[in-house]
């Protein structure tokens, strides 16, 4: 049985800070995860993800990541490695680790 379409966002880390990155909808990148484009097909998901590699010279890495919607609408982490992924460097606190 073919398992359904799970949302996804288009994830890498950025060339020369080697922060995580999302793709926005407007085919930049954000470093915040709410700000990402949400894809609700195959097709779409894998449209961006061709259209983001395009840009390897400012990314590295970039993959599609499953996420579900919260009640505003935004994408939150399905998988405890993307969950990481949002809060940045885990050796001390910093970056985004310090802000919160």
């Amino acid at each position: 049985m073919a398992r359904s379409f799970v949302p996804k966002v288009v994830t890498a880390n950025h060339l020369l800070e080697g922060d995580v990155v999302y793709f926005t909808p407007e085919s930049a990148w954000a470093e915040k995860l709410e700000d990402a484009a949400v894809y609700q097909s195959a097709e779409e998901a894998e449209h961006a993800l061709a259209t983001a590699a395009l840009q390897a010279h400012l990314i590295v890495g970039a993959y599609l990541a499953d996420v579900d919607l919260d009640e505003a609408g935004k994408p939150r982490p399905t998988h405890f490695r993307e969950a990481f992924r949002t809060r940045g460097p885990s050796n001390y606190f910093h970056g985004k680790q310090a802000e919160v």
